[in-house]
């Protein structure tokens, strides 16, 4: 399966929408894209992953990295858009207390 990470920057706001499956495979593509965006001072990422079906730990791994690089540099991280399986997830790893997951989109109905 394929991953598909499309990226909108304006000015200090990151949206990224990531769609397909996350693992071991396709995780170098999102820390290819991801990480480079977290570099810049103040910046606030929101990661869309409303239209992934499918995430191992390889793909909580690289979503850890990115927060904690985000925070280095004094933005936010935000995961929106999370399945109920994927929210579980983050939840049963503990990473729900750190990372600000949301699992309504923004402007829709939550």
């Amino acid at each position: 399966m394929n991953i598909t990470i499309d990226v909108k920057e304006n000015d200090m706001l990151i949206e990224a929408m990531v769609s397909g499956e996350i693992d071991a495979y396709t995780a170098p593509k999102l820390r290819e894209e991801l990480f480079p965006l977290t570099e810049k001072e103040g910046v606030e990422m929101v990661v869309n992953l409303s239209e992934v079906s499918y995430m191992d730990s390889t793909g909580l791994g690289v979503f850890v990295g990115v927060f904690k690089n985000v925070r280095a540099n004094n933005g936010k991280f935000k995961i929106v858009g999370l399945s109920d399986r994927l929210k579980r997830l983050f939840e049963i790893t503990g990473l729900a207390d750190i990372i600000d997951i949301n699992s309504g989109i923004e402007g829709g109905v939550q």
